[in-house]
């Protein structure tokens, strides 16, 4: 064995890892990645907070105390609702997952119970819920922990407390109905982000970017033809996920002009950001790289496979203002729960930016420079 020949090789190794830098961030930079997303997510599920709508209908010092019960049980922060809403009419315009009711003769059924020592006296509480709600069946299952003590400590049988759960939305949805639409907007940008760095940069290293230009084509008829191929390309993978969806799964939705305006605004969006990273970054190996650090958090901070709702709270400012958060958002709104208002402003949010960044990306290909 020749250790001069082994140190040798190994040298030439580890300096082609250092110039290859793509692998340099699969083997670095993306573990840490993971790391930090899902270790904000899941460090604090012990003491995860969620918001919880109560709708006290009894309105008396018993019905305030359970309120208080579930305040310093630490799962929820209560918003209270007023009375005179309908409570199922308001899960469903405030897009809730759900919303606990206490009906009125609260009470006057606990006086019984406690008083009058009436072991049948009880009370039954109403959860208006969203059943296509990943959460909601685990704020569910902590209310009826709570309410489970509860009885407990009052050492009734039957229990006191009972609860009835009805649906806030006319329309059963299923959660993989609105895990489609966000599996569509991850893969359009993907597809447009990486398809736009990987070629431009790539033909910018072999200099045939530089030989087009000494040709009659010109950079918008270039940019054009990039934007027209990347379109084509996620129309094709968006019928591909729809036919296996319809066909595995049956899902339920709507096929409507929104989501081929979606898919347009999804391309600019994600184009203009690869054309504003090849501008700044010349090598296709590092392009790759730092295309990755910007599409992978964003997949899993903008509502593709987690609810927001499980996030911290300053993960959620950080996912409201990501763009794949509202072409998620609007695909749902249009494919999923038919609501044109929300697609409407979804889709002029996303509009604004994609527009605001396919500027600056043509304003990034500078056609002379590489000549």
């Amino acid at each position: 064995m020749n250790l001069r020949v082994v140190g040798a090789n190994l040298i030439v190794s580890i300096k082609s890892f250092y110039r290859e830098k793509t692998a340099m961030f699969f083997t670095i930079a993306f573990p840490i990645i993971l790391i930090l997303v899902f270790g904000a997510l899941f460090m604090n599920q012990d003491n995860m907070s969620f918001d919880l709508c109560v709708q006290d209908l009894d309105y008396t010092g018993s019905s305030a105390q359970l309120v208080k019960t579930l305040e310093l049980d630490g799962k929820f922060k209560v918003i209270k609702l007023d009375p005179a809403i309908n409570a199922a009419q308001y899960t469903r315009n405030n897009k809730l997952n759900l919303v606990l009711m206490i009906p009125k003769g609260y009470e006057g059924s606990f006086l019984q119970r406690m008083a009058l020592n009436e072991p049948n006296a009880s009370v039954t509480l109403t959860y208006f819920y969203d059943p296509s709600s990943i959460s909601v069946f685990m704020k569910m299952q902590i209310l009826n922990s709570v309410f489970a003590g509860i009885n407990q400590n009052m050492s009734g049988n039957p229990p006191f407390i009972r609860s009835v759960e009805t649906s806030a939305l006319a329309k059963k949805y299923r959660f993989v109905d609105l895990f489609i639409p966000g599996i569509i907007a991850m893969s359009v940008m993907t597809l447009s982000l990486f398809g736009t760095v990987n070629v431009n940069t790539e033909l910018r290293q072999k200099g045939v970017i530089r030989k087009l230009s000494t040709t009659p084509i010109t950079r918008t008829d270039w940019i054009l033809s990039n934007i027209l191929y990347q379109f084509i390309v996620a129309v094709i993978s968006t019928i591909a996920m729809l036919l296996v969806s319809y066909a595995v799964f049956r899902v339920r939705l709507q096929i409507n002009a929104w989501l081929p305006l979606f898919i347009v605004l999804d391309v600019f969006a994600f184009v203009g950001i690869g054309m504003i990273l090849t501008r700044f970054v010349k090598e296709a190996q590092s392009a790759a790289a730092a295309a990755n650090a910007i599409s992978f958090p964003m997949m899993f901070l903008s509502g593709s496979f987690f609810p927001l709702e499980m996030m911290p709270g300053f993960m959620r400012t950080i996912a409201r203002i990501l763009p794949l958060y509202y072409v998620n958002e609007g695909l749902r709104a249009s494919m999923v729960f038919d609501d044109q208002m929300a697609a409407l402003r979804y889709s002029a949010i996303i509009g604004v930016f994609a527009a605001v960044v396919f500027i600056l990306g043509i304003i990034a290909t500078k056609w002379e420079e590489v000549r």
